[in-house]
C-alpha cells in the first residue's frame, strides 16, 4: 500500500504529519511518500521518501497512491487511480472568508475545482466547520467531524513533559513567559517582484525592552509569508516562521497573540489566554475579507488596537483577560469539543481501521 502526503507548501507538519506518525507507531507496513518543498527536507524523519512538491515526480506519486492525505488544495493536474482514496483534512476552522467567498477575488482556478472533485472524505474540527466547509468549497461528499489529529499532542499521556522538552529545544529559559505571536497574512501584503511586502506591526524591539527580562516572543508568520522578516536580531525574540509545525509552539506557549488566524481555534484547546492585536480590523473586515462569525462577540480575549495596549496586556495577562472567562468557556465548548486527544483514532477508523501487514496486497 502506498500513501502520499502533502502539508501546506511541502512541510512535515499538521494533520498529515499526525496521521503519518500514528501509522508508524501502529507498525503499518506501508510505503509513505511525502511531497517536500525545497529547503524543508531535513524536517522529515530519517529515511522518509520524498518527492518535489510540484512537477512530474509529484504527479507520478499521486497517480500511484492508494491513499492521498493532504491539508490543502493540490493545484496540479493528476488522475486519481481507480480504488484510491483522497482524504482532505484541511487546516483550520475558517473565521475569515476563503475560496469563492473572498470578496476581492471570486474566481477560483479550474484546477482547484478539479481537485475538490477528487476528495473522498473531508475532515472538520467542529460543527461550525462541518456546516461551512462544504458550502465554501462546493463539496458534496461526506464530512467527518473528527476533530484535528494535530491537536492530539495537546492531550497525550504527559503533555507537560513534551511541553518542557519543546521549550528546552527552543531555548526558552525555565520560568519565562513564552508569547506566541501568530498573525494571519494580508492579501494586500504578499511578496512582489521587489521582495516581501509583509509588515510586522508588533514592535519586537519594544517588546524586548518592556517585557524581555522574563518573556520570550516566538514570532510565527503565516506560511504564505514565511520569509518576510528575513531574520530577527533582537534579544528575547525568535523568528519561528520556518519551524516545521506550529502545534509544538502551541504546546510551548503561555499566551497567544493573534488576530484573525485560525490558530485561535487550536490554542483554545489549551485553555491558556489569547490576546487579539486587531489594529486593522475595519480595513481587514471591510476591504480584504469578511467573517463567518461575529468576531467581536465570540473572541475569547480582548481586542487590542495598538502596540501599547498589547504590551500592557502582556504585562498583566490575568487582568487583561479577567472579563473574558465565560466567553472563553463558551468558545471552547463551541469550537473545541472534538479536540479530546482521540481525533487521529477516529480518522484512522475511516481510512485504515486495521493495520496493514506485510503479506497484504497493496
Amino acid at each position: 500500500m502506498k500513501i502520499v502526503y502533502r502539508s501546506f507548501d511541502g512541510r512535515y507538519s499538521d494533520n498529515p504529519r499526525a496521521v503519518h506518525e500514528a501509522l508508524l507507531t501502529r507498525g503499518d507496513v506501508v510505503e509513505h511518500v511525502w511531497m517536500c518543498a525545497t529547503g524543508h527536507a531535513d524536517e522529515f524523519p530519517p529515511d522518509t521518501a520524498t518527492v518535489p512538491v510540484e512537477g512530474p515526480e509529484a504527479v507520478a506519486a499521486l497517480e500511484s497512491a492508494d491513499l492521498v492525505v493532504s491539508n490543502t488544495h493540490l493545484s496540479m493536474d493528476w488522475a486519481k487511480r481507480p480504488g484510491a482514496t483522497y482524504l482532505q483534512t484541511w487546516h483550520g476552522t475558517p473565521l475569515k472568508t476563503v475560496h469563492r467567498d473572498v470578496t476581492f477575488d471570486p474566481e477560483v482556478p479550474s484546477v482547484i475545482d478539479r481537485d475538490i472533485a477528487r476528495w473522498d472524505l473531508l475532515l472538520s474540527q467542529n460543527a461550525d466547520a462541518t456546516e461551512l466547509l462544504p458550502k465554501i468549497f462546493g463539496y458534496d461528499g461526506p464530512v467527518h467531524e473528527t476533530g484535528y489529529p494535530r491537536n492530539d499532542l495537546l492531550h497525550e499521556p504527559d503533555p507537560a513533559q513534551s511541553r518542557e522538552r519543546i521549550r528546552a529545544e527552543l531555548g526558552i529559559p525555565a520560568g519565562s513567559t513564552a508569547v506566541l505571536y501568530a498573525p494571519t497574512w494580508r492579501d494586500d501584503q504578499l511578496a512582489d517582484d521587489e521582495g516581501p511586502s509583509h509588515r510586522l506591526r508588533l514592535d519586537v524591539a519594544r517588546f524586548a525592552e518592556q517585557l524581555g527580562a522574563d518573556h520570550v516572543l516566538m514570532v510565527r508568520l503565516h506560511y504564505q509569508v514565511t520569509d518576510a522578516l528575513d531574520g530577527i536580531d533582537v534579544p528575547h525574540v525568535v523568528d519561528l516562521s520556518d519551524y516545521p509545525d506550529i502545534r509544538d509552539l502551541v504546546l510551548a506557549a503561555d499566551v497567544l497573540v493573534t488576530d484573525y488566524a485560525s490558530v485561535q481555534f487550536d490554542f483554545a484547546v489549551t485553555g491558556r489566554p489569547i490576546l487579539y492585536f486587531t489594529y486593522d480590523l475595519d480595513h481587514y473586515r471591510g476591504d480584504l475579507r469578511q467573517f463567518y462569525f461575529d468576531f467581536e462577540q465570540i473572541a475569547p480575549g480582548p481586542l487590542l488596537g495598538t502596540v501599547d495596549e498589547v504590551l500592557d496586556a502582556l504585562g498583566d495577562v490575568q487582568q487583561a483577560t479577567d472579563g473574558h472567562r465565560e466567553r472563553y468557556d463558551r468558545f471552547r465548548e463551541r469550537f473545541c469539543s472534538r479536540e479530546d486527544g482521540h481525533a487521529t483514532e477516529r480518522v484512522l477508523a475511516l481510512v485504515l481501521p486495521e493495520p496493514v501487514r506485510a503479506d497484504e496486497p497493496g
